[in-house]
């Protein structure tokens, strides 16, 4: 072979590099990375579906403690959504982590007191309005002044473990549309609840409905090192 073809196919593999390096997310990055020092559970998950468009240190602190909260799940269906994206953003995404299919991807409120278009505050406390982070499990439904709505139960010690007792569920809410939106420069805001469009969510609690985890995420969340799951009820 010439020297002048060895060059050539240097050059190519040259760049192939670069493209793989260009088109390799950071989030692709921490999700390979975590999952070489993950525990075998990981094995039975298709991971590679948060990978599309979430905060890579979003996934990088979910994949750190999931462990802790598996157990309570009853299916492989997860739901995120990230508070550190403005109301304006689409940041809830569910995702079924068994097929890698991305089931629904919309707009949640977050509580009147968590902030304005952007959340910045956060409780567990009862009649603080706020809305509350970490893991989650859905619980049963029920018809309330909201229509359909789905009971969280917080598996978190005093991060998240008031949900029940504050009324913190999924319901639909006529403030949590692009119409509101374009009004009004930001969404509604709820008393806590992570609300979403009133025209899924029939769907979509049908679907988490009863066993799935759900994690709220925020830069904030990352401080609570000393988090204890509770015992599931």
């Amino acid at each position: 072979m010439g020297r002048k073809n060895l060059i050539g196919i240097f050059r190519i593999f040259l760049l192939t590099g670069l493209l793989v390096t260009i088109t390799f997310r950071p989030s692709e990055k921490i999700l390979a990375n975590e999952l070489k020092s993950s525990p075998d559970i990981y094995n039975s998950y298709n991971f590679l579906a948060l990978s599309t468009s979430l905060n890579p240190k979003l996934i990088q602190c979910f994949l750190k403690r999931l462990p802790d909260f598996l157990p309570f799940a009853k299916n492989k269906v997860v739901t995120i959504i990230d508070y550190s994206l403005p109301s304006t953003y689409k940041r809830l995404w569910t995702i079924n982590l068994e097929t890698g299919k991305l089931l629904f991807n919309t707009f949640v409120a977050h509580g009147r007191n968590t902030g304005e278009n952007v959340a910045e505050k956060f409780s567990n406390k009862p009649q603080s309005y706020q809305s509350s982070l970490g893991f989650f499990l859905t619980d049963h439904t029920y018809k309330g002044k909201n229509g359909n709505s789905l009971r969280l139960q917080g598996l978190e010690k005093n991060i998240n473990d008031k949900a029940l007792e504050r009324d913190i569920v999924v319901h639909g809410a006529p403030y949590v549309s692009e119409g509101f939106i374009k009004t009004q420069g930001r969404l509604g805001r709820s008393l806590g609840c992570p609300a979403i469009p009133p025209e899924i969510t029939d769907d979509f609690i049908k679907v988490v409905k009863e066993g799935s985890l759900l994690f709220i995420y925020h830069p904030s969340y990352e401080s609570f090192n000393n988090f204890t799951a509770t015992n599931k009820s």
